[in-house]
């Protein structure tokens, strides 16, 4: 059963009423700001619930957002057997970075998770192994960050 971009909506929904903030049609794909406390849940469930089937972890990566103060992680979601796309965004505050890893669901998270770690200074609570993937171990700051300022 392939369900249309509404009911992919719906069904995370229905099962995390309080978890969603914010949505809209993207290119449509349906796009869902979550609270992050509740993203590592709201995947599993995407993952693992039949008609869903989002076994596929296209990217995750980060955004910084000065005007509004903040971060967001966004994660591209594609289910293989239903053919269907969903982004998850979610918001994390600039100061203190921290939201849970999805490592246990999707090991491809593992290098993306460590990349915008290392780029924005996002901590993945639970990850394996937090730790920088491009640059040196002693690098100050974080590069795509807009107020990064170069030695």
């Amino acid at each position: 059963m392939v369900l249309a971009s509404e009911q992919v909506e719906q069904a995370i929904r229905n099962r995390f009423p309080e978890a969603v903030e914010e949505t809209a049609e993207v290119s449509g794909v349906p796009t869902l700001f979550v609270r992050a406390d509740a993203i590592a849940d709201i995947c599993a469930f995407l993952k693992e619930e039949p008609g869903l089937d989002f076994d596929y972890l296209m990217s995750l990566t980060a955004v910084d957002w000065p005007a509004l103060g903040g971060l967001d992680v966004v994660y591209h979601l594609y289910s293989i057997s239903q053919k269907r796309y969903v982004t998850l965004k979610v918001r994390v505050d600039k100061e203190k970075p921290v939201m849970p890893s999805v490592t246990s669901i999707w090991k491809a998270a593992n290098w993306q998770e460590r990349e915008v770690y290392d780029m924005f200074g996002i901590r993945f609570e639970g990850h394996p192994d937090l730790r920088r993937i491009l640059l040196e171990p002693d690098w100050d700051g974080f590069p795509l960050r807009k107020d990064y300022v170069e030695r």
